[in-house]
C-alpha cells in the first residue's frame, strides 16, 4: 500500500508541475499580447536587476530572491512606465524543525517622474499601518476625516504629502481604495497584493496615469 501511496504523491506533484508550466505560459502569451497592444516591449525573462534599481520602494525590498518578470515597459500616454510581475521569498520553521521556503507574488506598476521627491506611502489604514505608527511612522491627517479613516499617510516632508494630496487626488483615492501607492525619487509606484490578471492590467495602468495627472504641476517645479 506504502508504495502505492508514494507512486500517486509523486504523480500529483507531476500533474501540478504542468498546470503550473501551463498556467504560466498562457500568462506570459497573454501579457505578450497586452504589451503588443499598448506599443510596450514585453521581456518575460527575470530581472534581478529591477529589484536592486528600485531598492528604495518599500514593497520591493521584502524578503531575499528579489526578481521582476513578465516585464512590460515603454512610453503610455507620453509617460515612461515599467510594470511587472514580482517574486520574492521569505522562510519559516515549522514545529518538527524544518526550514520551510514561502514563495509570495504580486503585480507592479511604475511611472518615472520628471523630478525628484522625498518618501511618500498612501495606503489602506489597517492592522500594519497601526504597527507602524506604533513604530514611530506618524500617520499625517487630514481635513478629511473619512480620508485620514480609510488611508493611512507616511512622509518625512508633510508639505510634499499634503501636496500631493490635494483634494482631486483626496476625491479620487475615496474611489478607489485598493490602491497603495509609493512615490520616492523619480518613481511613482502602485502595488497590489498578488498578481492581477492580464485583463486588468491596463485599467490599472490607467489609473496610474491618473494618478500622475492629479499631482499638481507646481511640485516638479525646483524646490
Amino acid at each position: 500500500m506504502q508504495p502505492l501511496i508514494i507512486v500517486g504523491f509523486i504523480a500529483l506533484i507531476v500533474v501540478l508541475g504542468i498546470l503550473g508550466y501551463i498556467s504560466a505560459a498562457k500568462r506570459r502569451d497573454a501579457m505578450a499580447a497586452l504589451a503588443a497592444r499598448l506599443g510596450l516591449r514585453f521581456d518575460p525573462s527575470k530581472s534581478w536587476d529591477i529589484a536592486q534599481r528600485y531598492r528604495f520602494l518599500d514593497k520591493l525590498r521584502s524578503g531575499s530572491n528579489r526578481y521582476a518578470f513578465n516585464i512590460l515597459s515603454g512610453s503610455y500616454q507620453g509617460n515612461d512606465v515599467s510594470l511587472f510581475d514580482y517574486h520574492y521569498e521569505t522562510h519559516s520553521t515549522d514545529s518538527k524543525g524544518h526550514r520551510q521556503t514561502h514563495h509570495h507574488y504580486f503585480s507592479f506598476f511604475i511611472l518615472h517622474l520628471p523630478a525628484s521627491f522625498p518618501e511618500l506611502i498612501i495606503g489602506s489604514e489597517g492592522f500594519f499601518s497601526k504597527i507602524a505608527q506604533a513604530l514611530g511612522y506618524d500617520d499625517i491627517d487630514f481635513e478629511s476625516h473619512e480620508f485620514s479613516r480609510k488611508f493611512c499617510v507616511r512622509s518625512a516632508d508633510k508639505k510634499f504629502a499634503y501636496d500631493v494630496c490635494n483634494a482631486r487626488m483626496i476625491e479620487y483615492l475615496l474611489s478607489n481604495t485598493d490602491l497603495t501607492i509609493e512615490i520616492e525619487a523619480d518613481a511613482l509606484a502602485i502595488s497590489f497584493g498578488s498578481r492581477l490578471t492580464p485583463q486588468v492590467i491596463e485599467a490599472n495602468l490607467n489609473r496610474l496615469i491618473t494618478l500622475r495627472s492629479l499631482m499638481p504641476e507646481y511640485v516638479f517645479s525646483p524646490r
